[in-house]
């Protein structure tokens, strides 16, 4: 009995916190910042609350109790549209989900965690093909070399800027990889080995959903439980600009292991040196933008691939 009264001033504390977190957000925002028209006998500061719930697509009776505090379920779902409806920046999505105890569906949303600092290095990198991937294989940001490495990123839609989507659904993906065999089978493994801790988070769950509705092939290799870790190694790919590039594939983490980190790729040889630069070139003439000034020069000693495996270091 101890146990549950304590519980229950916790929860209770948690509701008042919620409301009173969500009133704060709505009342901060304009009409203007979410297209609609301020009136002449607007009273109320920031959002109405009908507003907040016609943008969320929630009733306006249920998001009142919300800020009420009384005592309701809230899905991971709404509390999501909730966020997008008010603008929440990452410490604020990360705040509402943590306040309403529930697992954020799409923790990548709105902020990605990458700074215009990365940013930058992303681009500083060219010609050497670079992103920044979360531990669910989304890609966040990517430089110019690497959004044309294997397709055209820019005309994935960003919700599907996944590697795992895209080794196993997109031709142009798939037609660029040399060992796809292989590929695919290392990367449904290395997906299994880091779902291990994400099995009940919903994001996690509809990309599997997702990949296993997609391709028969992933549902082959998913049933077999092959996990590995990660590791560095040579890719070969087949660009459609350039052709052949051999280059090496490095994770530099960018917090903890299950986290963000910065994927890069040196090329193993000269004529993979040359092919990134002209296909950075290719992809500079095709979009009339100018090279980021103080890249890698050209012509800098290349990496012995031997040597950039942290796994056999």
């Amino acid at each position: 009995m101890a146990t549950v009264a304590s519980e229950a001033p916790e929860t209770e504390i948690r509701r008042h916190e919620l409301a009173g977190f969500l009133r704060s957000r709505r009342e901060r925002i304009t009409p203007e910042q979410v297209g609609l028209v301020r009136g002449r006998r607007r009273r109320t500061p920031g959002l109405r609350r009908e507003e907040v719930a016609q943008l969320s697509a929630v009733g306006v009776t249920w998001y009142t109790w919300l800020e009420q505090a009384r005592d309701i379920q809230v899905s991971p779902q709404v509390l999501d549209s909730l966020a997008r409806a008010l603008l929440l920046d990452r410490s604020e999505r990360t705040h509402l989900f943590a306040l309403a105890g529930a697992v954020d569906p799409a923790p990548g949303s709105d902020c990605t965690g990458v700074t215009p600092a990365f940013q930058e290095m992303l681009t500083r990198l060219e010609p050497f093909p670079a992103c920044i991937q979360n531990s669910r294989y989304d890609i966040l940001a990517y430089n110019r070399t690497y959004g044309r490495l294997l397709c055209d990123l820019d005309e994935v839609a960003p919700e599907d800027r996944n590697c795992m989507l895209l080794a196993y659904t997109n031709e142009q993906w798939r037609a660029s990889v040399v060992d796809l065999p292989g590929m695919r089978r290392v990367m449904a493994a290395k997906f299994r080995a880091a779902m291990a801790e994400h099995l009940a988070e919903p994001a996690w769950k509809a990309l599997l959903a997702r990949l296993e509705a997609a391709s028969p092939e992933f549902g082959e290799l998913w049933a077999r439980h092959e996990v590995v870790g990660p590791s560095n190694r040579t890719k070969i790919f087949r660009n459609a600009r350039v052709g052949l590039l051999r280059l090496v594939h490095t994770d530099l983490w960018l917090g903890p292991s299950v986290g963000p980190r910065m994927v890069t790729y040196v090329p193993s040889d000269e004529q993979s040196r040359l092919g990134v630069e002209r296909l950075l070139a290719t992809v500079l003439a095709e979009s009339g933008d100018e090279p980021a000034a103080d890249r890698i020069p050209a012509g800098q000693p290349l990496v012995d691939s031997r040597a950039v495996s942290f796994a056999e270091a």
